[in-house]
This record gives structure tokens, sequence and C-alpha cells, in this order.
């Protein structure tokens, strides 16, 4: 009989605080937190798109323009929450949240 052994894997050391290239060099960058692709595509592969949370654009221009001023790559939930904590509002004036 065939027996499978399973091995533990270490996960990859990841803070708040990593580098887009740190995540690209681990495989974390196309992955949640700091991307929606897999689990869009999981979504429209099930048929229910409109159970996933897309965050809004603004959210991925902060997170942008985060990382040019501290060189951090953020996840997008944690830049979406502050944002929604500094009283991040639409362009009617809706505040999101």
């Amino acid at each position: 009989m065939l027996s499978i052994i399973k091995t533990k894997m270490k996960k990859p050391s990841v803070s708040l605080l990593s580098t887009k290239a740190h995540l690209e060099s681990i495989g974390l960058l196309s992955l949640k937190p700091y991307s929606v692709v897999v689990d869009v595509y999981a979504a429209m592969h099930r048929g229910n798109i409109d159970n996933i949370h897309i965050p809004h654009s603004d959210v991925y221009f902060v997170r942008t323009a985060l990382e040019k001023h501290t060189g951090y790559w953020f996840p997008l939930d944690a830049v979406e929450k502050a944002m929604v904590a500094e009283g991040w509002r639409d362009r009617k004036g809706n505040r999101y949240g």
C-alpha cells in the first residue's frame, strides 16, 4: 500500500510592511489580500459574481500612492479600511462603509 507523506511547508514571512518585489518573489502578489483577481475568476466560474467584494478604484489609486511614498505594498482591505476610517466619500458625497 502506498502511503502519502505529508510535509509541512513553511509559510512565507509576510508583514503588513512588505515591498511589492518581496511579495512577488514569494508568490503572494496575485493572491488575497493583495489582489482580488483569483477571487473574481473563481466567482465567475461558480456563477456568483454578485457575492464578491471588488474594491473601489480609489482604493487602488491610494495604495499606489502609498507605495510611491513609503515603498511598501499594502493589502487592499487594509487600505480600504483606513480610507473608510478617515471618512472617505464618493463623488456624490456619500460615505462608504
